[in-house]
């Protein structure tokens, strides 16, 4: 992982909506997140308390398979895959890539990880790991979230709408990879 400072950016906007040295990010920033579309700037401004931004480097793995599910990932900039790990502790590669989640290619739906967070038994389902030069995530603690929840419904009720929308996406990539496997073993089969 890398600190905001070594980031890199070339997109000079958003350099200037990070705050360098801090782990707190820029209410624009945050207004890149699908999930919180249509909250008002006073929801922004308490949402941004706390979320941590991170950066990680090609092959940095950003959460393992079993882990506590205990935030929400943002993917900002880059690709992240979500991958099975081995059994036997092999180690992992693209060959048990489920999804990748590439900001300049998917869905905005695609963007959130560790939906895991919010469903018991708040573990997270597969392992992370970034796919590009540089990754950048913007992680919220689900602690805080449920108690601004508590605090405001309706926030509350247009972010749990949205993760449904991100639930049956993963659920869909899920179906396709599976399907792919099995066309691939009844192909081999012959």
């Amino acid at each position: 992982m890398i600190n905001s400072e070594c980031a890199g950016y070339q997109n000079t906007n958003l350099n200037n909506l990070l705050r360098i040295g801090g782990n707190m990010i820029n209410t624009e920033m945050l207004r890149l997140i699908k999930a919180f579309e249509g909250m008002n700037d006073k929801q922004f401004a308490t949402i941004q308390k706390h979320c941590e931004e991170l950066n990680y480097e090609k092959g940095d793995k950003l959460f393992t398979e079993g882990d506590s599910a205990s935030h929400l990932w943002n993917v900002i900039k880059g690709q992240v895959d979500l991958r099975f790990e081995m059994p036997d502790k092999r180690k992992t590669s693209s060959d048990h890539t489920i999804a990748s989640v590439d900001v300049g290619k998917g869905g905005a739906e695609s963007m959130v990880l560790g939906w895991s967070c919010f469903i018991p038994p708040f573990k997270m389902r597969l392992s992370a790991y970034c796919m590009t030069n540089t990754c950048t995530i913007v992680k919220i603690p689900k602690e805080a979230l449920l108690q601004l929840f508590a605090k405001d419904s309706l926030m509350g009720y247009k972010f749990m709408s949205y993760m449904m929308t991100v639930v049956g996406y993963r659920f869909q990539q899920f179906q396709d990879h599976v399907a792919k496997n099995m066309g691939e073993d009844l192909m081999s089969g012959w």
